[in-house]
């Protein structure tokens, strides 16, 4: 009996952890500082208070990882091809050279101003290159950034995330920096891009046609299915020598547009499975961080410099130079690149360092925590103030509780949904006053404001209006023209 209640005390102590973790998104509203940063901060406090809490650095590592997994599919999932084709360029850019760019003026200036040798200050560098735009967003509340600056920060984090991962474990493994290390590094490198990415689009694929030609007993079990097989995608690539974080990403950006049985529920089920590895993922990080160790000088006062010039001085340069060829406005230009948060990625690579028992591990690591907190709390909170200054575009996104469906049996090939976007064709015109919708194409449900508006012919169209519309099987390209502004491919 003993087990049992020792059992049952774990399970409420878990249970309460996660109310009140789920809980500070609300307090998190009023005074604008990111729930992860309370959790990471909380769970600090209490292993602080039990040291029995710690957690192997081992366990701390793989939960991360399937935290990860679910929050880089689920990521994915909500930007969707489109999305991403209207700004791969600049997510490419950002992803991926900014981060090389990052990490290298990052390195150099450690290196100068702090005396560490060229190999540690370039793993402490390559730790805090990525960001975290799940923060940027818990900050804006139920704002979110309109156009191609939201697809950017989003996808660029997707991309620097698998980056920066890649990189870390290159350089780890490497053992120092040589010309026979740089190497080993390169190659290496771009292997697991090479086979992360080839996983991550093949596996995408068959993921989709398995989705729609193998049928299950309850709706249930479809979420169950995608998430087995986000988990099978990042073991194939890994053991491939692959970047198993970029196969998913990938794969949930080409499933996330797609037509699939029971689509809506495999989008809630991740995103909700997202937002629970996020703060797992904080959780189990607190419980690594040692308060006594961040409370020495020469931890917070290396932290707090790194921290300050890597969000005043090297990321609008060089992350800058990279979005010079995506011709953004200045004030969007300029809120991208404010708001490249650090988040779960850059402490979990800083696990990487403290793991690899390095000289000065300890230090190393609780420098990027340091990093990483200055970002959440002073970036964080200035991020609604410097979107508000800059006029940054945005919407509302208030929670949509109620929903109206009907279920079907088959894929109903003649009912298309799309929304509205600002500046398309169809924005601001009258139904009767369309003339490039296809023959025998009609509107037959449109949401405004989440309430059901009667179609008329001097209905007016406008920006984010959600519309139902009955047309042949094969107009998908001719609506999405009409209504989004994207052609979609055959």
């Amino acid at each position: 009996m003993s087990d049992t209640y020792t059992f049952a005390r774990l399970i409420l102590l878990v249970a309460v952890v996660l109310l009140v973790a789920l809980l500070s998104n609300r307090l998190t509203e009023r005074i604008k500082i990111p729930a992860p940063l309370l959790v990471l901060v909380a769970a600090a406090v209490a292993v602080k208070a039990a040291p029995e809490l710690h957690e192997p650095e081992q366990l701390v590592e793989r939960l991360v990882t399937v935290a990860l997994i679910c929050v880089l599919f689920s990521g994915g999932l909500n930007i969707g091809w489109s999305r991403v084709r209207s700004a791969a360029g600049p997510i490419a850019m950002t992803g991926v050279l900014g981060t090389f760019l990052t990490a290298a003026a990052a390195a150099a200036f450690i290196h100068y101003a702090f005396g560490l040798s060229w190999y540690l200050a370039l793993l402490v560098a390559t730790a805090i290159s990525p960001t975290d735009p799940a923060v940027v967003f818990s900050v804006l509340g139920q704002r979110e950034v309109e156009g191609r600056s939201g697809t950017i920060l989003e996808g660029e984090s997707g991309a620097n995330d698998p980056v920066g991962i890649a990189l870390m474990a290159s350089l780890i493994t490497a053992h120092g920096l040589s010309a026979g290390a740089f190497a080993h590094v390169a190659g290496e490198f771009l292997l697991q891009m090479g086979v992360g990415a080839a996983v991550g689009v093949l596996g995408g694929r068959l993921l989709l046609w398995f989705i729609r030609a193998v049928p299950l007993p309850s709706e249930g079990l479809y979420p169950l299915r995608t998430l087995a097989c986000a988990f099978i995608l990042f073991g194939t690539a890994t053991l491939a020598h692959g970047s198993g974080f970029l196969a998913v990403f990938i794969a949930g950006i080409l499933l996330g547009d797609e037509r699939a049985p029971y689509k809506r529920e495999i989008e809630l089920f991740h995103s909700a499975l997202a937002s629970l590895g996020e703060i797992v993922a904080f959780i189990v990080l607190g419980l690594t961080v040692d308060l006594d160790e961040l409370g020495h000088p020469d931890v917070w006062g290396p932290g707090l410099v790194i921290g300050t010039v890597l969000a005043v001085v090297i990321r609008p340069v060089f992350v800058g130079l990279c979005l010079i060829p995506a011709r953004l406005k200045p004030n969007e230009r300029n809120f991208v690149l404010f708001a490249g948060l650090k988040g779960a990625v850059p402490i979990l690579l800083g696990g990487f360092i403290l793991a690899s028992h390095v000289d000065d591990a300890a230090r190393l690591y609780g420098i990027v925590v340091i990093v990483v907190a200055f970002s959440v709390l002073v970036q964080g909170s200035l991020v609604p103030t410097v979107a508000g200054w800059l006029n940054v575009p945005m919407r509302v996104t208030t929670p949509k509780p109620w929903a109206l469906g009907v279920r079907m049996t088959v894929e109903p090939e003649n009912i298309h949904r799309l929304t509205v976007v600002a500046g398309a064709y169809a924005d601001g015109r009258r139904v009767d006053d369309m003339p490039k919708l296809p023959e025998n194409a009609w509107i037959s449900l449109l949401v405004r404001d989440s309430q059901p508006i009667r179609v008329r012919g001097n209905t007016r169209l406008q920006a984010g209006d959600q519309v139902l519309i009955t047309a042949e099987a094969d107009r998908d390209r001719d609506l999405a023209a009409i209504f989004t502004g994207v052609v979609r491919d055959a």
